[in-house]
């Protein structure tokens, strides 16, 4: 594929000829792009841009050495189709151009897939945050990647790993007779990706419990799975459905679904990513999503210092958070062992 650059430099020069000075390229400003997956204010999403500006800022480049442009493509409420998706990221495609960024920040797997492989060898370095599927599987897709430790070509970037194993084994010693885990995943390439990841971290690191999994896209059967599991000889959720449609064709997406969920379960919810915890989850070990997004800021940094992105290692995400919601184990009748709670990040509780 030609560098989009390449393309740029034809538009500059016919913009001078038609009388239309080009966007400044002389700018000491550095700028990034940065490419959302889900809408802007996604509960996963959200945080990773955060961190990422926190990243760079903590680098050296803050607000007076750098211009932010975001876009969300909106691909779990809305655009969820593959036709849909492939509009978005024409739509993505032509901002970036227009923008003439000097770096590309793609947060989790839609916006990577349809955005950041069509620009593999280019010459806008990209940073990836959030990528729940193995960067393996992508690179069967297009040769982006020649090896973790060592990328070699214009992308690099933080995988997801989710600490379930670690998350089992935290929840194992508040619940010491806990024997039955039930993970709630959606058929969406996030949940399918998830999944994956849960059977390959128990393959390498077994947990004194036995895990069991329900797949569905479907709202109602979710709901029914809720319910069904309130009665079951289940004795904790890992729900980590985030886009389900119901029969009339609607879609319910992330914080919607969290919210449903606590309202609705009567058994302890570990937490994929520890934002669910404000929504009424009991907690645990969850992926800090904004840490990780600081990992990827601290990597693009880097890159706008000179270093070439494929000389970077692509890293797991390093942190999970140790945070709780006191009511809802109080709720539950759960009392959490002083010596974990003591090592909480964070504890919510009203007051």
């Amino acid at each position: 594929m030609a560098s989009f650059y390449k393309r740029l430099g034809r538009f500059v020069v016919l913009s001078l000829i038609i009388g239309f000075a080009p966007p400044s390229l002389s700018s000491d400003l550095k700028r990034v792009f940065i490419l959302h997956s889900y809408e802007l204010e996604h509960i996963c999403g959200l945080p990773q841009s955060l961190g990422v500006k926190r990243g760079l800022a903590e680098a050296g480049f803050d607000e007076q050495k750098l211009v932010f442009q975001s876009y969300a493509m909106d691909t779990k409420r809305v655009n969820n189709t593959p036709a849909l998706m492939a509009e978005q990221a024409e739509i993505a495609l032509s901002k970036i151009r227009d923008f003439q960024p000097d770096l590309l920040v793609t947060l989790d797997d839609n916006a990577f897939r349809t955005v950041a492989l069509s620009l593999v060898d280019t010459e806008l370095p990209i940073v990836f945050s959030g990528m729940n599927s193995l960067p393996g599987n992508y690179n069967r897709l297009v040769n982006w990647m020649d090896s973790l430790d060592k990328p070699g070509h214009n992308i690099t970037g933080v995988y997801e790993k989710i600490h379930f194993s670690t998350a089992v084994k935290i929840q194992k010693k508040i619940q010491p007779a806990m024997a039955r885990v039930r993970v709630i995943s959606d058929n969406s390439p996030t949940g399918k990706a998830l999944i994956q990841q849960v059977k390959q971290e128990l393959a390498s690191s077994p947990v004194p419990v036995d895990i069991e999994y329900f797949i569905t896209d479907s709202w109602e059967q979710y709901q029914q799975e809720i319910e069904k599991s309130n009665q079951a000889d289940v004795d904790t959720l890992y729900p980590i459905a985030l886009r389900l449609v119901d029969r009339a064709g609607k879609t319910h997406a992330g914080g919607e679904v969290i919210r449903w969920t606590s309202r609705n379960t009567n058994k302890p919810s570990i937490s994929l990513n520890f934002s669910f915890v404000k929504h009424g989850f009991l907690g645990g070990a969850g992926v800090d999503f904004e840490s990780m997004g600081r990992q990827a800021g601290l990597m693009a940094a880097r890159i706008l210092e000179g270093l070439p992105a494929g000389s970077i290692a692509i890293e797991d995400a390093q942190r999970y958070a140790l945070v709780f919601n006191l009511n809802r184990a109080k709720e539950l009748g759960i009392a959490i062992p002083a010596d974990i709670l003591l090592a909480a990040d964070e504890v919510y509780q009203d007051q």
